[in-house]
């Protein structure tokens, strides 16, 4: 015998649309990420020292949501090809942050741009009413991301 299923709130369908949607986006942006020859996993740790700020090992792997091993074998990549450097806290010599290099910062600059570039392309296909929309939408978008909800 079928269950019926239960019916969504119109707010659980939009966040069940909102999430599909930006999981194809991001995922059909992901190939202009593969010409810079980093693969997806050091590129976000690295987005996260660029445009984040030097981290710790422990705190990058948290923010990865990575073991500290598998992130230590991501940053020893990232700093065997030239993207990040280790050096000792100026406040505490105990730690070693994690610092983006200037190679490092320009790859995550190229990366940035060739992805706009590619958006912008998409969004020539849009009516102005419709880029108008997608404005607003990505303003509301940022402030739902900056919402804390407890995991549950």
């Amino acid at each position: 015998m079928n269950m019926p299923t239960p019916r969504r709130s119109r707010n659980e369908q939009v966040a069940d649309r909102l999430h599909s949607a930006a999981i194809h986006l991001l995922r059909s942006l992901r190939k202009v990420d593969e010409a810079t020859g980093l693969t997806a996993p050091r590129l976000s740790a690295l987005s996260v020292i660029v445009f984040g700020g030097p981290k710790t090992l422990g705190q990058l792997a948290a923010l990865e949501q990575v073991r500290p091993p598998t992130m230590t074998r991501l940053v020893t990549a990232l700093e065997e090809g030239g993207y990040v450097t280790r050096r000792a806290d100026s406040s505490d010599a105990r730690l070693t942050m994690i610092h983006a290099t200037r190679r490092g910062e320009a790859i995550m600059a190229l990366g940035r741009s060739k992805r706009v570039t590619n958006l912008t392309a998409r969004l020539a296909s849009m009516t102005t009413d419709e880029v108008k929309e997608l404005e607003r939408a990505a303003d509301l978008m940022s402030r739902v991301a900056s919402v804390e909800v407890p995991v549950k």
